[in-house]
């Protein structure tokens, strides 16, 4: 439609069509010199200035890609010519009497089949993307060419393109079976002070092309190498959508290419998208795909910035005399003789007073001697450029007394805390020992009005067969109690009107006699030896089974001798035994359960 719009049919209704608004357009009668001027040239600047820019070429397969980026002997494609300008702006901001030192170099890789293939050298094998502690993206062990012209660049990028891999499909005789990445590199130095380093990318991306394997006829190889492009372009789209809808992941790591295009997308490059498409009607679907891959890659949002960093500038070793340490000897006379003294109180601290001369803030007699020259060839070299800022060494000696007390105010400060501190700590530790000898050591006491109750101990209750009661409450010196059940509580009563209460409350676990224990035992053992399987079951705790292995054991053995060999019947552990003689013994000796029932 013009110049950043275009429009077509819209498939799902013939009746509509899609619009779609991009920073530029070119049609079938642009030329490559329009393209470049128009949307490359103007990023190639930022690159000077140590920020990071790329150049991707994005279509389905026959839509021209590589044509935009490499172009012909006739019209040069993106590539030579963005080399070509690149190398002539480095050679005229590196020149003598300007400020930075440029130097430029290239790397030129294949991503074949999710391997990282280094073009310049193809014996190096499949190489690593890695990521240093800046968030900066490179490769280790791949190969780098120093270009100065653009002959140069031609001896090493065509041997290298040669390399990549090409294969021939139904729609492309010379179709490219990888994603080819040039990466060029402009490394700036300062001449002078600061001496600052920038360091600036320029990624150009020839991408493969999507592949429809209906229509180009793969098979075998082909297939195989269709289907990792795919793969690639995939993860890419969802980067994309990740970016533009804010998730806190975004698969960079899904795919080699977009780890390395990871400054490129939503990162901190500039980054130009040239999306090929083919008007045929047969590629339509492929071109929609296109415009809307290149509409959301619109809305990602980069962030550039400025790769710089301070390097230490090497100077040679400068020998200075006594005097120049001293300073100049008019400075010295004319110092007054007040100053002299504070200045220098004895002859033997010359080089300290030189030292507290040259810098206020750190004792230079202490410093290392080649740090020492280094700093004051680098005062004398700013005093020589006209410097406007404050010298580096050459503090007037006023402002230099006020800093030296500061500091010094400041060092009694600590002092005095430290020195309190160690006396509260002497404070402390002597408490805990004064603590520590008294035996009363400093805790948490409970409130006053609340009290503490301890549980008393559980008393038990053995209820008595009602015969035995009765038995032993007729004769005249018994001391029986019945509990009875009173609503919820249970309530000790003495049977003996005279006891009193308190004491029966004590006398819950009541004594039978031996006599009457020794009775319940023997009915027991007569049971045991006498009795057939349905009295046995009139015991407690024996059950039909029990009472036949009874009566089974006493037919192989012979009679019990004593009520404790029932543990030697098979299936009777020593838990049940006890249980059954709780259970049995003070029924029996009441006269309870003693004979068959």
């Amino acid at each position: 439609m013009d110049s950043c719009s275009l429009e077509i049919a819209n498939w799902r209704n013939h009746q509509e069509t899609l619009k779609y608004q991009f920073d530029a357009f070119y049609g079938e009668r642009s030329t490559q010199q329009d393209i470049y001027a128009g949307s490359v040239q103007p990023i190639l600047r930022h690159l000077l200035e140590g920020q990071n820019a790329s150049v991707l070429a994005y279509g389905p397969t026959g839509a021209g890609k590589t044509h935009t980026m490499l172009g012909s002997p006739e019209q040069p494609g993106v590539i030579p010519r963005a080399l070509m300008d690149l190398l002539q702006l480095t050679r005229e901001e590196g020149a003598e009497g300007r400020p930075w030192a440029l130097s430029v170099t290239m790397s030129y890789l294949e991503i074949y089949q999710e391997k990282v293939l280094d073009l310049l050298d193809p014996a190096s094998g499949d190489l690593v993307i890695r990521e240093d502690c800046r968030g900066n993206i490179l490769i280790p062990g791949l190969t780098q060419k120093p270009i100065t012209s653009f002959a140069d660049f031609e001896r090493h990028f065509l041997p290298a393109s040669r390399n990549r891999t090409v294969g021939a499909t139904r729609l492309n005789q010379r179709s490219s079976r990888s994603h080819a990445v040039l990466l060029v590199k402009v490394d700036q130095r300062e001449r002078l002070a600061p001496f600052r380093q920038r360091e600036g990318k320029l990624y150009l991306i020839d991408l493969a092309g999507s592949e429809d394997n209906r229509r180009t006829g793969n098979k075998g190889l082909r297939l195989k190498e269709s289907g990792a492009i795919n793969t690639s372009l995939f993860v890419l789209g969802k980067v994309v959508d990740a970016l533009n809808q804010g998730l806190p992941r975004v698969p960079y790591r899904d795919s080699k290419l977009t780890r390395l295009l990871q400054d490129s997308l939503g990162g901190s490059a500039h980054s130009i998208l040239i999306a090929n498409i083919a008007p045929e009607r047969c590629f339509y679907l492929d071109t929609v795909s296109a415009l809307n891959f290149a509409a959301r890659s619109k809305e990602v949002i980069n962030r550039p910035f400025t790769n710089e960093s301070l390097q230490p500038h090497v100077l040679g070793p400068v020998k200075l005399s006594q005097k120049e340490l001293l300073g100049p000897p008019e400075a010295k006379r004319a110092r007054g003789p007040e100053e002299e003294e504070i200045g220098s109180p004895e002859p033997m601290a010359a080089p300290a007073s030189a030292s507290q001369k040259l810098s206020p803030l750190q004792k230079l007699s202490s410093m290392d001697p080649a740090m020492l020259e280094r700093l004051l060839s680098l005062d004398r070299l700013l005093a020589s450029q006209g410097s406007q800022g404050a010298p580096l060494l050459s503090t007037p000696k006023r402002e230099r007394m006020v800093l030296m007390k500061t500091v010094e105010e400041k060092d009694l400060e600590i002092e005095r805390l430290k020195t309190k501190q160690k006396e509260l700590e002497a404070k402390m530790l002597a408490q805990k020992a004064e603590e520590k000898e008294n035996h009363c050591p400093t805790m948490l006491r409970p409130l006053s009005h609340r009290t503490v109750t301890v549980a008393k101990p559980l008393k038990k209750a053995v209820v008595m067969p009602l015969q035995l009661i009765q038995e032993q409450a007729a004769s005249p010196n018994a001391e029986i109690h019945i509990l009875k059940n009173k609503g919820r509580k249970r309530k000790l009563e003495s049977l003996d009107a005279l006891e009193p209460e308190e004491k029966a409350e004590d006398c819950w676990e009541l004594q039978i006699s031996p006599e009457l224990l020794a009775h319940g035992r023997q009915k027991i053992l007569d049971l045991l030896n006498e009795g057939s399987a349905r009295d046995l079951r009139s015991l407690q705790r024996i059950g039909p089974k029990k009472a036949q292995l009874i009566v089974g054991w006493r037919e192989l053995h012979g009679p019990f001798s004593q009520v404790e060999d029932l543990e030697r019947v098979e299936g009777i552990t020593g838990k049940q035994m006890e249980s059954f003689l709780k259970a049995n013994i003070l029924g029996l000796a009441a006269g309870q359960r003693c004979g068959p029932s």
